[in-house]
């Protein structure tokens, strides 16, 4: 069973060695010779090779004769073989011959793909570096052009991109070393064009100014009209701020940019955003119009001598935050709403105090009107542009104070012509028509004048309709300034009111008072004054219909402001009455000092004295003066004729009592006593209608009393009446008859005063004496 199983492994083995590849046969052999019987295997591979021979033999056996067939068919080609060898041989140096044309070609190609290979490196390279060159020439295109916010940007694009593309090559080291040399001189042309800008605008402010100022004031005029009343005004004043507010935004793109290029702002700040330098930019944009600000902020030394100096000034200002606004809306941060503000808040207080200061030095109202029409016209253009302006229309109202006392200086020489030009008589008419030009002028309604025939006469002068049309004219005066101020007609209404009452109380009254002082007025031009003032007196009420009308306000409204000029007119005619009076007492003075009494005059011897010639002459001017006053009111001509009387009288009584009058004789009190019924006479006949039974007399009591005293020498009746309320001699003064007495004490010795009396009582000084000191025992009484 053993050889049995060794006899199989060796099958196998060599079934394996046969089928397997040589390069695989190592580990089968050495499982041969690993075994104990390899000598047997080797007797088994011994027969196995002889079977193959057999075989092979075999096999060869059975082919041969198609060997021998090859073979002699092999030899047969061998003569083929030996002529395709020649022509192998031939073919093969055609070949080489050939071959050396072909590899000499081959080293061109080589050398030309060598070439190839160089230029397409060359064309990759230059790929590369031709942007750069190009980039660059376009960089210096844009420089000689300007354009440097495009050019700074290629730099960017060259430095960042282009150059490290190129490589390491020597333009590029230049190219690189030159960028921060052109971006140095791109910064520096930015300013220096930005410093061109701000001169530019610093010279054009005025023109941009003019030009939103004019825009404006072309829109408010078409836009000028609408409704009466507060609510209408607001409403148009509202439409026109909503107007203003657009109309300003659009100017910002047309008017400015028009005038100015702004470019170089732009291109600068896009110039400086590039470069990092935006801060910087800003803050010296800001400081440099900063101090622009101030420049256009400073008046001109002489601004207030002609409007074109404030328009000019104006129209600066303007310019300077159209431009500003522009600069707000078109750029993105360079100024922002705050520094404009702030900048405006700096211009308001500049303004303020410069035109505080400038219309101060104004005296010419048209000036001043002017002025502030072109004050509201600048505000509203600036407040068209969002900036507030209620300072400046509180500056108005300060300057309309300034302007009511223009006015008021302006028509107090007005007032003043029309005094001193009048001639204070009566306004003769001979046509209807000259009659309704006066009317027309002043409101005037007399039926009773208007029923009488022409010729006839108006019974105030010249200076009536002309005060009163200068009223009105001040009127208008006071409403121009008042339009366009944006104030309710209850304001414009109380601030003509005020004016106009400054006007009659302060002015009027003043040139009334200097008409009425005036050394050569007499007394029938203080008649014209009084007759004057009461018909102004009485057009008070038109004159508050008059501003109603145009203020449209009613006169009876609860807050309206009255008109003073019932009270200026009532103080202008006691002013004149006062000074008739005094006038009066003036001319009878005159009169008086024509006095020529003889102090020492013996008593008449028999019939009756006559009056003196200056008393005559006296009566006689009161009488022509009296009657000049008919068209007086009727107090004031009885008070006049009342103040003449006392004055007469009391003006007697001094010259009684003069003191370098020592002496006086019974004579002279009858001569005195002629007089004093003259002018009794005078009372009694009623120079001035009015008087009341003898109201007129009761001036000359006290002197008739005296003289009636001394001359009927009733001192028995006095001395025991005196006191009493039905005492004959009641006005008469105890200090002033003992007076009078001392005066005739030392006449009484030379002259026989007492001769008509009983011959008991001619102890003619021991009487005087005994009366003398019975009037000092009643005087001590008295006092007691």
């Amino acid at each position: 069973m053993a050889s049995v199983e060794i006899a199989a492994e060796h099958e196998r083995i060599l079934r394996e060695i046969e089928s397997t590849d040589t390069n695989c046969i190592g580990p089968t052999l050495r499982s041969v010779y690993d075994g104990q019987e390899h000598g047997l295997f080797m007797e088994k591979l011994d027969a196995r090779i002889r079977n193959h021979d057999r075989d092979i033999e075999r096999m060869c056996n059975h082919h041969f004769q198609g060997f021998v067939d090859s073979i002699t068919e092999l030899l047969k080609v061998r003569g083929e073989a030996q002529k395709l060898k020649s022509q192998v041989t031939e073919t093969n140096q055609r070949l080489q011959n050939d071959g050396k044309e072909v590899s000499l070609n081959a080293t061109e190609l080589k050398k030309c793909r060598v070439q190839q290979r160089n230029i397409a490196n060359t064309i990759d390279k230059l790929t590369h570096c031709l942007p750069v060159l190009e980039m660059y020439s376009r960089l210096q295109e844009q420089m000689s052009a300007k354009r440097y916010y495009p050019a700074l940007c290629t730099l960017e694009q060259l430095e960042q991109t282009c150059l490290p593309r190129a490589g390491q090559y020597r333009f590029c080291s230049i190219m690189a070393e030159n960028i921060p040399k052109l971006r140095t001189h791109i910064r520096d042309t930015a300013m220096s064009q930005l410093r061109d800008f701000l001169e530019s605008i610093r010279k054009h402010s005025d023109k941009i100014g003019q030009t939103a100022v004019k825009q404006v004031h072309n829109h408010t005029g078409e836009r000028g009209g609408g409704e009466d009343g507060d609510g209408a005004e607001w409403m148009v004043y509202n439409w026109s701020i909503v107007y203003l507010c657009w109309f300003g935004f659009s100017l910002q793109v047309s008017g400015a940019q028009e005038l100015v290029d702004f470019s170089p702002v732009y291109r600068c700040l896009h110039i400086y955003t590039v470069l990092g330098l935006r801060d910087v930019f800003e803050n010296y944009y800001r400081k440099q119009r900063r101090k622009q600000a101030r420049l256009v902020l400073q008046p001109h030394s002489n601004m207030h001598e002609t409007l074109e100096g404030y328009r000019r000034y104006f129209n600066q200002i303007v310019g300077f935050f159209v431009v500003e606004d522009h600069v707000l809306h078109t750029t993105r941060g360079l100024v922002n709403r705050a520094y404009v503000e702030e900048l405006w808040e700096l211009a308001l207080s500049k303004i303020v105090a410069a035109l505080r200061t400038h219309s101060s030095y104004c005296d010419d109202p048209n000036l001043v009107l002017d002025l502030k029409n072109l004050m509201v016209l600048f505000a509203d253009t600036l407040q068209g542009y969002g900036f507030p302006v209620s300072q400046l229309f509180d500056m108005l109202l300060e300057m309309r104070e300034q302007y009511g006392e223009i006015l008021l200086k302006r028509w107090n020489i007005t007032f003043r012509q029309v005094l001193d030009q009048d001639n204070y008589s009566p306004i003769p008419v001979s046509t209807e028509e000259e009659y309704r030009h006066y009317t027309s002028q002043f409101p005037m309604q007399d039926p009773e004048l208007e029923k009488l025939p022409f010729p006839k006469k108006l019974p105030f002068s010249e200076f009536v309709p002309k005060v009163y049309c200068q009223l009105k004219e001040f009127i208008y005066a006071c409403l121009k300034y008042s339009e366009d101020l944006h104030l309710s007609s209850t304001e414009v209404d109380d601030m003509i009111r005020k004016s106009t009452n400054l006007l009659l109380t302060r002015t009027l009254s003043n040139c009334l008072q200097y008409a009425i002082k005036k050394k050569n007025v007499g007394l029938a031009e203080l008649v014209q004054v009084i007759i004057n003032t009461t018909h102004l007196e009485q057009s008070c009420h038109f004159l508050e219909e008059f501003i109603s009308n145009i203020t449209n306000v009613p006169p009876d409204t609860v807050n309206a402001t009255k008109l003073y000029g019932t009270s200026t007119f009532k103080d202008a005619r006691h002013a004149a009455e006062a000074e008739i009076y005094t006038n009066l007492n003036t001319k009878i003075d005159q009169f008086l000092q024509l006095a020529d009494y003889d102090w020492m005059a013996s008593p008449p011897a028999g019939g009756t004295l006559s009056a003196s010639d200056y008393l005559i002459d006296l009566i006689a001017f009161l009488n022509s003066t009296f009657s000049v006053f008919t068209n007086l009111p009727g107090k004031v001509a009885q008070t006049a004729c009342m103040s003449a009387c006392k004055h007469i009288s009391t003006s007697l009584m001094e010259l009684l009592l003069n003191p370098e009058v020592r002496q006086i004789s019974i004579g002279a009190l009858h001569q005195l006593n002629a007089d004093v019924k003259e002018c009794e006479s005078f009372a009694r006949a009623g120079p001035v209608a009015g008087f009341q039974g003898d109201t007129l007399l009761l001036a000359f009591s006290d002197l008739r009393q005296l003289l009636d005293l001394f001359t009927q020498w009733d001192w028995s009746t006095y001395l025991v009446d005196y006191g009493k309320p039905t005492c004959k001699y009641l006005r008469v003064n105890p200090h002033i008859s003992l007076a009078l007495l001392e005066k005739m004490k030392e006449t009484s010795r030379k002259n026989n005063v007492f001769a008509q009396f009983r011959k008991t009582d001619r102890d003619r000084q021991k009487l005087i004496d005994t009366i003398i000191k019975q009037l000092r025992n009643l005087i001590t009484q008295q006092q007691a």
